[in-house]
């Protein structure tokens, strides 16, 4: 079984290639705690709003989208970092490296198991002419210009937008095969890290094409992007390598990166960024990767929350490629072990919660994950209607691939479907997965729309997540990337109890609002407004708390994060969605114990009605509550838990003055 792989957006100079999957996971048992690892990772995400996008090398080929693109988009304004992917190991020195070599044209990338031994791209870095047409800031790149390519047009990018960050992301799945090389011993770890910020922090590009040579590209980027697909596990690319070791050597890879960043950072009286495209198969993340511990050295972690399925099951059934919770009706259900569910809300659990199941210990915080969303979509053909307009059924093979997207067979850009999700009459939405698809009779898409993009905007504010991360960045995909960012900056209206209870056998027949239409504000049939009619378990309500004010835990409703509870004379506060886990005796510890329960808290000074802030509870952007001595009026930012208004460093509670009603 598969799930988030990288669709493997691989360059071959002049195309884009995506691929698909591969073979099962190992599953590696959990390996000894590492050392206390040391975290200088600048301002964690904590808004709910972080907005992070890749640039692919490649885009400027056959797809012609150029940085220039990203600015007069207004995409640039809109994202805090911009991911530029992929560079390469060398698979001699296990080292970075620029070079220009192609990839193995392999069809589908999986059949070569050297396909990306060697290959790069330094001419679209930074040997590639741009005329006036096509550059950021509209003139052409000069004779005797110390670098041009996309890496100059970074330049250019960042002088018309300073406060965007610019992270080089290495690996990706067709360049993953060395990371398990490079992660080894201590010795392979140092060599690697020292070479990629010889490179690309301090700017040492080699001189190739007349470009290039010492300090040419320092002040581009602001730290690396690590994308390893995966440690620990056989389901990366065909040949990649991989041991049990992974996972350790990933935590320490990952340290070894934080470490000399940080020391660069002093040099340079700079903060430098981390961040790492993560796994969400539970597979996967249990053969490798530590969340207990990769969390707190990371700026923050994108989760491949897609490809949870696609063509390479070329018969079907048709699924989803990346629903937020898994339906009843989802042939994954029953894949032990514990009957493993391929959807977004397992995989941030996986690392927020952990999965006993899997042997996954959570601990990874919430505030630092960004989840992903796919601007690209997989499908079959072939498909016969079934009850579900396509989906779970059989199909005779992939569907038949297109220019944009590699010829890849069973993956399109959204432009290149546009005669499916523009039809009203093909575009299904499935309110338990709350998931999109497309269907016209005979091909089915599996991908997003601003529907099910709202859902997982809900989902981040609701959960305490940090922000979104999009794949990638194309002409064409402007609908999609400006419908993110508009959820992502905005608030939930609502917030689920729990997955929607509603059968998905038969999906909303009104088809769900279409990329190319005006956005839906909420997902259709809201969860919130069905709770869980899972029967309560003894005991059912609390004992009697004298003096608490907390409305008693009860086994049979359902809490979202934040609630706050009285049970056994203590006051309790949900650190997540729960129902029937009872507090003190659950074993995720998904109750938090704010202490035995007291007198009702008296309102500071103030003729202010409005509620106390609270530590324990989380609030969405917009609340208001009142704090201080005498009492203010403060409107939270965005979602936050445990600042304390007027102290913290984000300045995430606005202060409205002494209250005054």
């Amino acid at each position: 079984m598969r799930a988030s792989r990288r669709s493997a957006l691989t360059a071959v100079l002049a195309s884009a290639v995506i691929v698909a999957g591969a073979t099962a996971a190992i599953g590696v048992g959990s390996t000894p705690a590492a050392a206390a690892h040391t975290n200088t990772t600048g301002v964690a995400a904590t808004s709910g709003g972080l907005k992070v996008a890749y640039f692919d090398q490649w885009s400027i080929y056959q797809n012609a989208y150029y940085l220039k693109n990203v600015d007069t988009s207004g995409a640039a304004s809109n994202l805090d970092y911009l991911l530029y992917d992929f560079e390469n190991i060398d698979p001699t020195n296990l080292t970075c490296f620029e070079t220009t070599k192609a990839t193995t044209p392999d069809p589908g990338g999986e059949d070569d198991p050297n396909a990306g031994d060697g290959a790069g791209d330094s001419f679209a870095d930074y040997q590639k002419s741009f005329d006036g047409s096509i550059s950021v800031d509209g003139t052409a790149d000069a004779y005797g210009m110390p670098i041009v390519g996309n890496f100059h047009q970074l330049q250019e990018l960042k002088k018309k937008h300073p406060n965007l960050k610019v992270l080089l992301s290495l690996g990706g799945w067709t360049y993953s095969k060395y990371f398990s090389d490079v992660a080894k011993t201590d010795a392979s770890r140092k060599k690697f890290v020292s070479s990629c910020i010889d490179m690309f922090i301090k700017g040492n590009i080699p001189s190739q094409g007349g470009y290039g040579g010492t300090g040419t590209a320092k002040g581009i980027f602001d730290g690396f992007d690590i994308d390893w697909e995966y440690p620990g596990s056989a389901g990366g690319h065909t040949g990649n390598h991989y041991a049990a070791a992974d996972k350790q050597n990933y935590t320490a890879l990952l340290q070894e990166f934080r470490t000399e960043l940080n020391a660069q950072g002093s040099a340079d009286s700079k903060t430098y960024a981390l961040s790492a495209a993560l796994p969400s198969g539970q597979d996967k993340i249990s053969a490798g990767i530590e969340t207990q511990n990769v969390g707190n050295i990371l700026t923050f972690g994108d989760v491949m929350t897609y490809d949870m399925h696609g063509a390479w099951d070329k018969t079907g059934p048709t699924n989803h490629q990346a629903p937020i919770y898994s339906a009843p009706g989802d042939p994954m259900s029953n894949v032990p072990p514990g009957n493993a569910k391929y959807n977004l809300d397992e995989a941030i659990k996986a690392f927020t919660v952990g999965d006993s199941s899997y042997g996954i210990p959570g601990g990874f915080p919430a505030n630092k994950i960004n989840v992903g969303i796919p601007f690209y979509y997989r499908g079959w053909t072939g498909v016969p209607a079934g009850s579900s307009h396509g989906l779970y059924q059989s199909a005779t093979g992939p569907a038949a691939g297109a220019p944009l997207s590699g010829n890849v067979p069973g993956v399109h850009m959204y432009k290149e479907l546009s005669g499916i999700v523009d039809n009203p009459a093909d575009t299904f939405y499935d309110p338990v997965a709350m998931a999109a698809y497309y269907y016209n009779g005979t091909d089915f898409w599996s991908g997003e729309s601003v529907q099910s993009i709202q859902a997982k905007a809900d989902y981040v504010h609701c959960n305490g997540l940090a922000g979104a991360m999009m794949f990638s960045m194309y002409d064409g995909a402007d609908v999609l990337f400006n419908k993110a960012v508009s959820a992502i900056n905005g608030s939930a209206a609502s917030c689920p109890t729990g997955p929607p209870t509603t059968s998905s056998s038969s999906p909303s027949t009104s088809p769900s609002t279409s990329p190319s239409t005006s956005p839906s504000t909420s997902p259709s049939t809201s969860p919130s407004t069905s709770p869980s009619t899972s029967p309560s378990t003894s005991p059912s309500t609390s004992p009697s708390s004298p003096g608490c004010t907390a409305a008693p835990w009860s086994s049979s409703t359902a809490y979202s994060g934040g609630a706050i509870v009285s049970y056994n004379g203590h006051t309790w506060t949900a650190k997540w969605w729960t129902q029937g886990d009872i507090p003190g005796q659950n074993s995720q510890s998904v109750w938090q114990d704010n202490g035995a329960c007291g007198p009702p808290t008296t309102p500071p000074p103030g003729t202010c009605s409005l509620p106390l802030w609270q530590a324990g509870t989380a609030y969405s952007g917009g609340a208001v509550v009142q704090y201080g001595t005498p009492a203010h009026k403060w409107t939270a930012k965005w979602w936050t838990q445990g600042d304390t208004p007027g102290s913290n460093t984000a300045g995430v509670w606005t202060d409205g003055g002494v209250c005054t009603s």
